[in-house]
């Protein structure tokens, strides 16, 4: 296969609205873009991350090195959770706003960046809270500039421009996707990945293959969301059990890394619907569920329901997790069961009733589903009508 002969510890940029430097020693570039930076009197950054993955992952070593290096003053937020909430944007924000900071670094997986995001924003609209950005109390039209050092191959954040941060005393966990949120550069080291569990490997890299079964069958996919879909479930069904095995691979990490890359600017042109439109308020009542989790539970149902609207496109993207599957309406249950099939294939063996979620549990779920804001978008992106009914049925199938 022509992975072999990509050189995986040479650096390469890729370029969309982010450039993004993809490879065994891509931190390394923080230098440059510090210097760049400095250079454009860039003198003053917030550093927004979680708790301890930027330093296990070896990243704020170089990271902290280079803002020194530069003399650039810096503040360092630490404390954002796996699923980031409007109250830890804030305190950032304070923070960011204090040292007088004229661009962020995220570091971590999604829920690091996505916050690094939402301050970016907010550190230049102060008069509201983060709350009000999430709830579209106003519209923003400029932030700090973002740098991201993605540390987890799921999120694809990097590249997009998506955010998504919880709002906890309301339950809700709405999305946001501006253009001002693009980084304007993102690093992706597959060293700074070896130390995720494979837990962690398996999760991120599910969001990665939701992102784009998603993506590709939307209302407004494109033949670009479809090719990019493709490959990331070929990569990610050859490279997570290789990663699952030995998680110092680094071709399986560099893989997994790029088709979390590709997936994140699948789903920036194709968008999502279903799939995240339903786990938002799982990870919104529980949020110390992992997102990708979340996502795997529900994804056999909404494959089972979407299937016959899409069966020619969904036949081709998975083919290589669920082979034999020929592109008619009738085979929707193979398909499901195929996915299913392929997810205990890589340890996921849960169900929303083993999370904890029962019977009782779906009319509130499929209220959120409605209620909170920005979802709304999503379930307008679905190729099947997203009646009450249809999310029902997801949660129940799904229990």
């Amino acid at each position: 296969m022509w992975e072999k002969t990509i050189p995986i510890n040479e650096v390469r940029e890729i370029r969309g609205k982010t450039s993004v430097f993809l490879g065994l020693g891509a931190i390394s570039k923080i230098f440059d873009i510090l210097k760049e930076l400095k250079e454009k009197h860039i003198d003053s950054i917030m550093v927004v991350t979680g708790k301890s993955s930027y330093r296990s992952s070896g990243a704020w070593g170089f990271v902290e090195k280079a803002l020194d290096e530069n003399s650039i003053k810096y503040a360092l937020y630490d404390s954002v959770s796996p699923n980031p909430t409007t109250i830890e944007v804030d305190q950032a924000t304070k923070i960011a706003v204090e040292i007088g900071a004229k661009a962020v670094i995220g570091i971590g997986g999604g829920s690091p960046i996505d916050a690094a995001k939402s301050v970016a924003i907010m550190a230049l609209n102060t008069e509201h809270s983060a709350a009000d950005l999430y709830e579209y109390k106003f519209t923003p039209t400029k932030a700090l500039p973002v740098i991201a050092i993605n540390t987890t191959h799921g999120t694809g954040t990097e590249a997009n421009r998506f955010a998504v941060v919880s709002i906890l005393e309301k339950e809700y966990k709405p999305a946001i996707a501006y253009d001002i949120s693009y980084p304007i550069y993102s690093i992706d080291d597959p060293k700074l990945m070896v130390s995720l569990s494979k837990n962690q490997t398996a999760y991120t890299a599910i969001d990665a293959i939701n992102h784009v079964v998603e993506a590709c069958t939307t209302v407004v996919t494109s033949p670009y969301s479809i090719l990019l879909a493709k490959e990331t479930i070929r990569l990610i069904g050859k490279y997570l059990p290789l990663a699952l095995e030995n998680g110092e691979n680094l071709e399986a990490r560099y893989y997994l890394t790029y088709a979390s890359l590709i997936a994140g600017m699948c789903f920036d042109n194709g968008m999502v619907h279903l799939t995240h439109a339903l786990e938002h308020p799982l990870s919104a009542v529980k949020p110390d569920l992992a997102h990708g989790l979340g996502l795997a539970v529900i994804l056999p149902s909404i494959v089972r329901n979407i299937y016959p609207a899409r069966p020619e496109t969904l036949a081709d993207v998975l083919a290589s997790i669920v082979p034999g599957l020929e592109g008619n309406k009738e085979e929707a249950e193979k398909a499901a069961k195929g996915v299913e099939s392929w997810l205990r294939s890589v340890g996921i063996t849960d169900t929303l009733t083993t999370l904890g979620f029962k019977e009782e549990d779906i009319e509130k779920l499929t209220e959120l589903t409605f209620n909170t804001p920005s979802l709304n978008l999503l379930l307008g992106c679905s190729p099947v009508p997203a009646s009450k009914e249809l999310i029902t049925t997801i949660y129940r199938e799904s229990l």
